[in-house]
């Protein structure tokens, strides 16, 4: 266990390569489909298995899912590029090469914000975006001694982000991860789903005293499948290379593999200095320019962002930081949030609506936004009952919201009228009420007449109870406050 002294003498410097499998119909130089889920050895073809003579051909899709998160990240888009053969043995490698950009990558440059609280924000600082196909899969399992190997993915488009050695804690390069997977979802280019490999994640990390001129030798972490465990196999590595350093040994440049379930990394193979990849340009694509023309299409057709969800939120609808911060945190809740606020103007009761019922709801069904069977409509006409005063919130949350979830051709009118619980705002009729609770109350009365005033809340029960909810609220509150000053 390395102390908190010992670890404060040294810097942590963490560089990240994040791969993200871009959400194509078919893969990024044939027609292949590209399905995650299909049996073994299903989307293939000639030219995803590397036969002799197959032709590739890029997917123009791909290359603006690229340049829309190079967009996004400020990146500058390179107008010409080439792809290049990067030359390695991998046995779910079929065509002995990975096809990528080295000299010329789609986004050059750029930086990704990450906020740490409402205030502090910093900015990770990217060195590029680069397009290339993913490998296949190898496959161990415990009853066989043979790896099987499935071909599926071999061929699907990836970006792979790579950032500066600027990162300097554990936490950040989470916050980093976190947002970029926010990125992608809503750039709607990737499902960010790291648990099916769709997004991945290498660190690599070293630790040099603080003051040093140079960087201490890097360890790549690889085969990590949640944010979570990213941050965890980052602090394991930090302490055990402070850990080598102290007791007088010396970090090999290697890389290594990280087991959640033991919080142990293991060597998997040393890295030389220079990886001899053999880049050369690959002579089966044509070279690609990116035109002004197109470019700017694509900038036309940009969605927006949780940053700009954020901003929006705060700005137009005047929601504080932490509420709009939850209202962006997912794509399709920030957007049925926009689409609310065009038809109600009461922003607040709107937001409290999404962060309350409407989300209660979602997660007890397990459902998404899309799939919710309640529209933006009816919870705008919710929200105009209770601001009229024909509803009280306990009353529209507790019986009207639950209704329209099963019955979503109704208004929300339609569907007060028919359970009968629009409030009763008759002033004589409630009176009538308040008279019956006091007189069976006596003894409470005396006690609120004495400076009991908590006995507000009691009464209001009573009142609410015997109307079956119905009264209107603010009514009943004036009229027995009236009331209790003036019975004897």
């Amino acid at each position: 266990m390395i102390s908190e002294e010992v670890r404060s003498k040294y810097q942590l410097v963490v560089g990240l390569e994040v791969h993200a499998q871009l959400q194509t119909k078919s893969k990024i130089f044939c027609g292949d489909s590209n399905s995650f889920g299909d049996p073994p050895n299903t989307n293939i073809s000639a030219i995803s298995l590397g036969h002799p003579g197959a032709m590739p051909k890029l997917n123009k899709k791909a290359v603006e899912y690229a340049i829309k998160m190079g967009l996004a990240c400020q990146s500058k888009i390179s107008e010409f590029q080439f792809f290049d053969r990067k030359n390695y043995f991998y046995p779910d490698l079929p065509k002995g090469y990975q096809v990528t950009q080295d000299k010329t990558p789609i986004c050059v440059g750029g930086t990704v914000p990450v906020k740490f609280g409402e205030e502090q924000v910093s900015e990770v600082i990217l060195n590029r975006i680069h397009l290339e196909e993913d490998a296949g899969k190898s496959i161990h399992t415990e009853d066989h001694s043979d790896t099987f190997i499935d071909l599926n993915r071999a061929g699907t488009p990836l970006i792979e982000i790579v950032t500066e050695p600027v990162i300097h804690s554990a936490e950040e390069a989470g916050t980093f991860l976190t947002e970029v997977r926010k990125m992608v979802r809503f750039l709607e280019i990737c499902d960010g789903n790291m648990e099916e490999g769709s997004l991945r994640c290498d660190a690599n990390v070293s630790v040099m005293l603080h003051g040093a001129k140079e960087f201490g030798k890097k360890v790549e972490v690889k085969n990590m499948n949640s944010i979570k465990n990213v941050v965890k196999a980052i602090l394991h590595e930090r302490d055990r290379q402070i850990g080598l350093i102290e007791a007088g040994g010396e970090v090999i440049s290697e890389t290594r593999t990280y087991d959640p379930d033991t919080g142990d990394s293991f060597g998997m193979r040393t890295k030389e200095e220079l990886n001899d990849y053999r880049y050369f340009p690959e002579p089966d694509l044509s070279p690609l320019r990116i035109t002004n023309e197109w470019l700017q299409e694509i900038k036309d057709n940009m969605p927006m962002l949780s940053s700009e969800y954020i901003r929006k939120f705060k700005d137009t609808y005047g929601l504080k930081e932490s509420d709009a911060q939850v209202l962006a945190d997912q794509r399709d809740m920030a957007h049925f949030f926009d689409e609310l606020c065009k038809i109600t103007k009461n922003y607040k009761a709107a937001a409290n609506w999404i962060m309350g019922p409407f989300k209660s709801y979602l997660n007890e069904k397990g459902l998404s936004v899309v799939e919710s069977e309640i529209s933006a409509n009816q919870i705008a006409q919710i929200i105009e009952l209770v601001d009229e005063g024909k509803l009280s919130f306990s009353t529209a949350s507790q019986q009207l919201f639950p209704y329209l979830i099963n019955h979503p051709l109704e208004t929300a009118q339609e569907a007060a009228q028919h359970l009968n619980l629009f409030q009763d705002s008759n002033v004589d009729s409630i009176q009538t009420i308040i008279n019956e609770v006091l007189i069976n109350q006596p003894d409470k009365v005396k006690a609120y007449k004495k400076g009991k005033k908590g006995l507000l809340g009691m009464f209001m029960g009573e009142v609410m109870k015997k109307s079956k909810g119905k009264a209107d609220p603010k009514v009943a509150n004036k009229l027995l406050r009236d009331s209790l000053e003036t019975v004897n």
